[in-house]
């Protein structure tokens, strides 16, 4: 395995459906309400996604799998929408209204924005502070740059 963060996102999201399918009686069960399992859902299985995601760098590919995670373990909590007699499942909007906007991708937007205020907090001689404030020597390679932790940070705070 080679030290990629998509390698290390996508085994995240596994963990999190591993950690769903253990949990999925209360998830299936009548008599825990929907705000319940949604905490549930927020507090366990998020937080196993999301551990160290103050440092990822998303790009779109990566969003859009966090965000199909999200969705599949939301229609399963919120089910099926019964209208003229019939059922459908929930469109994407529908599940982003029900949960007030506060997807899993603004989670890691406000967690990342979290972290660099902490280390802008940070004495000059705490280690973190200076492995940031490092700039390379050499100037980057051509063609399309990759995506920088900073440049996710300032698309963060301009929104």
């Amino acid at each position: 395995m080679s030290n990629s963060i998509e390698e290390g996102i996508k085994e995240r999201i596994v963990l999190g459906t591993k950690a769903y399918y253990e949990n999925l009686k209360i998830f299936k069960s009548r008599l825990v309400t929907k705000q319940s399992k949604l905490k549930l859902y927020r507090t366990v299985i998020r937080s196993i996604v999301t551990y160290a995601s103050e440092t990822w760098v998303l790009k779109e590919a990566i969003i859009q799998k966090l965000l199909v995670f999200e969705r599949k373990i939301l229609r399963r909590i919120f089910g099926p929408t019964k209208e003229n007699q019939t059922w459908r499942v929930k469109t994407n909007e529908e599940l982003d209204k029900l949960i007030k906007h506060k997807n899993i991708i603004n989670h890691i937007k406000a967690q990342r924005l979290s972290w660099f205020g902490h280390i802008q907090r940070m004495p000059d001689t705490r280690a973190v502070k200076k492995i940031f404030n490092w700039k390379p020597l050499t100037k980057r390679s051509q063609g399309r740059p990759k995506y920088r932790w900073e440049d996710n940070i300032k698309q963060d705070s301009a929104k």
